[in-house]
């Protein structure tokens, strides 16, 4: 009797990692994945900067999903019916395309140029268009490159100058899993990092076709924009660079949760129910415009940061007591254009002051402008440092919005209301200019430029920083 108890039990344990196999999420053949390169200098505390040639991938939410031959899974909006009728049978039947260097360019509009990457807005393929993109960086072909930012800084240059009201060329963090989610799966995704799955970020998106290698499928809405599913994927969020060229913020989103949870139901905090979800979908955003100075960042020379031309910008995480364990208290920023260092702006609306991310800063601000602290409530700083601590990967997209418009960088927001009352101007757009629809039609050849990415210690990164005698303009 025993022995029979076993062997069923075996046969179990056999029919149940079959099952695993036969529904993971699958690799396709036509094209073998190669990944663009992308350089990366890590920095000591003397200045000293190490080049090293990593590569990004791109997101897996853009990529080609068909049956192992050219039969389409997913198309215009839609899942195949035949070929996914349920999530398992839908992961088991459908695989996750490669793209060569000629298809990053061709397809999804990703140019290698100098030190860096140039995105471009719209992309025209024999297939229709690609708008914009999504790439992480990459430690080596099969893994995610984690990054570790208490007590260090942050550094790149961006040229937003191309970018009109209602694009967002983006740089930014998320505590995705360094392999993508194989593990975490259990055996239902193959592909992994290397085709660039795993994707989460405090919004709980629940326009991603696959979650922790299933299919998204139930409940999928096609005729949504964009189209989305039953579960969201959320996780801790630290926005270093959302921007165009009239408008930009950076800002910290903790989570009440540890790396990726597919969330569902209250958990994702969707519509009425958004401060009642894992993570905090606000954030805490220094937006100059916002805060009051409305001539610190614009396009043309009267501003004193020109987007119309490159911006180097720094970001520095500092801990209370100047160490990589202590507690995350202060977000910095400076700028460096035409080699001079440009001090973040000061806030100047009323019943709120500084010119960096603090908890106070964030309170005051959501007091004065009579917004939720969802911030505080979700644990603040020292919970968005703890994110930081465990490790968060490096995303650079390049995105426009069809659910606020991007209303809520660069315009009135929410459009409905005084734009008169404190925290309700984001910047000079108006409230018509970002429709999706409007913006590829108008402007299709925009891209957004990053470059000359750094990491390192305090001080370490921008040479015009470590100059004695350099002063603040």
């Amino acid at each position: 009797m025993a022995k029979m108890a076993l062997n069923l039990a075996l046969g179990l344990l056999e029919l149940a990692l079959l099952s695993a196999v036969l529904s993971a999420q699958k690799i396709g053949t036509h094209v073998a994945e190669q990944h663009p390169e992308m350089p990366l200098w890590t920095c000591s505390a003397l200045g000293d900067c190490t080049k090293e040639t990593l590569t990004v991938v791109m997101d897996s939410n853009w990529r080609w999903i068909h049956d192992g031959q050219y039969t389409n899974c997913f198309k215009d909006g839609a899942w195949d019916a035949m070929l996914c009728p349920d999530p398992d049978t839908c992961s088991s039947n459908c695989h996750l395309e490669g793209a060569s260097i000629q298809e990053y360019t061709s397809t999804y509009g990703v140019h290698v140029v100098s030190d860096g990457l140039k995105l471009d807005f719209v992309t025209a393929t024999q297939y229709g268009e690609n708008y914009g993109s999504r790439l992480y960086m990459m430690e080596d072909a099969a893994t995610y490159k984690m990054f570790h930012l208490k007590n260090r800084e942050f550094t790149f240059t961006a040229d937003s100058s191309q970018l009109h009201s209602g694009m967002n060329g983006a740089v930014y963090f998320v505590e995705m899993q360094a392999d993508g989610g194989l593990a975490k799966s259990s055996g239902k995704n193959e592909a992994g990092a290397a085709y660039g799955t795993g994707y989460c970020d405090a919004q709980c998106p629940h326009d991603l076709k696959f979650i922790e290698g299933e299919a998204n499928i139930i409940d999928w809405n096609s005729t949504s924009n964009p189209p989305v599913g039953h579960y969201g994927a959320c996780c801790a969020e630290m926005d270093i660079w959302e921007a165009n060229s009239r408008a930009t913020a950076y800002t910290p989103h903790p989570c009440d949760i540890t790396g990726l949870e597919r969330c569902e139901g209250v958990a994702c905090g969707d519509k009425n129910e958004r401060y009642d979800g894992v993570c905090d979908k606000d954030g805490c955003d220094f937006n100059s415009w916002r805060l009051g100075d409305r001539e610190f960042f614009g396009n043309d020379g009267t501003f004193r940061v020109n987007s119309a031309k490159p911006v180097t910008l720094v970001t520095q995480f500092i801990t209370h007591d100047g160490t990589d364990s202590g507690d995350l208290v202060d977000i910095r920023r400076f700028y460096v254009q035409d080699g001079k260092v440009i001090q973040n702006s000061e806030a100047s609306m009323a019943g709120v002051s500084g010119d960096s991310v603090t908890d106070q800063l964030c309170a005051d601000l959501k007091s004065a402008s009579g917004d939720t602290n969802d911030f505080g409530r979700k644990g603040g700083l020292k919970v968005m440092g703890e994110a930081l601590d465990r490790g968060m990967v490096l995303v650079f997209s390049l995105w426009d919005d069809s659910v606020s418009d991007m209303l809520w960088l660069d315009s009135d927001f929410p459009a409905t209301a005084n734009p008169t009352d404190p925290g309700v101007s984001r910047g000079p757009c108006d409230t018509t200019s970002g429709k999706p629809k409007f913006l590829r039609a108008t402007y299709p050849e925009a891209s957004v430029t990053f470059s000359q990415v750094k990491v390192g210690a305090i001080g370490s990164t921008e040479s015009a920083n470590r100059r004695l005698g350099e002063l603040f303009v």
